[in-house]
């Protein structure tokens, strides 16, 4: 019996170590495909206007690119925001960018250039609409903004799309029932501050950096977008049936919102490409997407919502077949 006992406990040991060498080698393969060069050459990528969470998350996913594929040159263009970001890719100005789930049907929906091409990577983080006013103000509903200055975002913006939809919805013409402006959150905040708007419309994640910036030197406080309003823009039918009634978090701007949440909408920002980008080139981009979620969330709070299990849900677009090779590569 003594003499079996050492040979089954080195068994064991050798099993375990087996076991060991196993699940390093998935891990090292889940992080970076063993044996396999990483991809070079040049890519675009479309981001958003400077402050915004879109142009954050660009730069510190170009900073995980460049780690994971050193051969790999990241250029990075500011945009407008989702409308702009979305015709970019269409027509091969960019290779990637980030879009709101609303703006990439708005675009199909009216057969933009190059519209059946897009494809999804990967489904990121969800805006919040934040309507925006000076704390003394006397504006406390979307109905107030009649007559008003208000910036409602760039041309080609995201928030611009929004913006319009939720004006129209309560019955104000964007055009002519306000004075609209086109300042966006690189300069919404501080026209704010100096009088120049009674109040700007912002999309983003959640916390904007623009206004954290604003809270620490300006009192300010959000309009409520309240539920009966998304319903009549779900009556509208067709991209409004990805605008979600929800409550914008009391941890979101702590100062500003004094422990209280606020009604406001929801959309969904996907990671998009074109059906003839590198399958094996998406493939690898998806994955230090998925990856890097902890270390770029750890300053772009917004990004800690990347999830795997929700990332293939690109609707309304389906999945690049680079990315596909990706969710199934790491499918339980």
């Amino acid at each position: 019996m003594s003499k079996v006992f050492p040979r089954i406990g080195r068994r064991r040991a050798l099993q375990g170590a087996g076991a060991g060498v196993v699940a390093l080698g998935l891990l090292l393969w889940w992080l970076l495909p063993l044996g396999e060069d990483p991809p070079g050459g040049t890519i675009v990528f479309s981001t958003g206007t400077q402050r915004g969470v879109y142009q954050e998350y660009g730069t510190m996913l170009r900073t995980e690119l460049d780690r994971d594929m050193p051969d790999l040159k990241v250029r990075l263009l500011t945009s407008d925001g989702s409308q702009e970001n979305v015709a970019r890719v269409a027509t091969g100005k960019a290779d990637f960018a980030i879009a709101a789930a609303d703006a990439v049907e708005t675009y199909q929906l009216y057969n933009g250039p190059g519209a059946t091409r897009l494809r999804g990577v990967a489904r990121l983080y969800d805006d919040y609409v934040q309507l925006v006013v000076p704390r003394d103000s006397r504006i406390a509903s979307v109905a107030d903004l009649r007559g008003r200055t208000v910036a409602i975002g760039p041309p080609e913006s995201g928030v611009r799309l929004i913006a319009e939809r939720v004006l129209k919805a309560t019955g104000i013409d964007p055009k002519k029932g306000i004075r609209p402006q086109d300042d966006g959150i690189d300069t919404g905040p501080e026209r704010l501050r100096h009088g120049a708007i009674d109040a700007f419309f912002w999309s983003g994640g959640l916390p904007t950096d623009g206004l954290r910036q604003l809270a620490a030197k300006f009192a300010f406080r959000f309009v409520p977008i309240e539920a009966d309003l998304v319903a009549k823009l779900h009556a509208e039918g067709d991209a409004t049936r990805y605008y979600r009634a929800t409550n914008m978090p009391e941890s979101a701007y702590p100062s500003v919102q004094n422990g209280s949440t606020v009604p406001t909408i929801a959309v969904s920002n996907v990671l998009i490409t074109r059906t003839d980008t590198d399958p094996r080139l998406t493939e690898w981009v998806t994955r230090t997407v998925i990856k890097s979620r902890d270390g770029i969330g750890a300053h772009v709070h917004s990004a800690q919502l990347v999830d795997l299990r929700t990332a293939i849900y690109t609707d309304p677009l389906v999945l690049h077949e680079g990315a596909r090779r990706y969710y199934r590569s790491v499918k339980p």
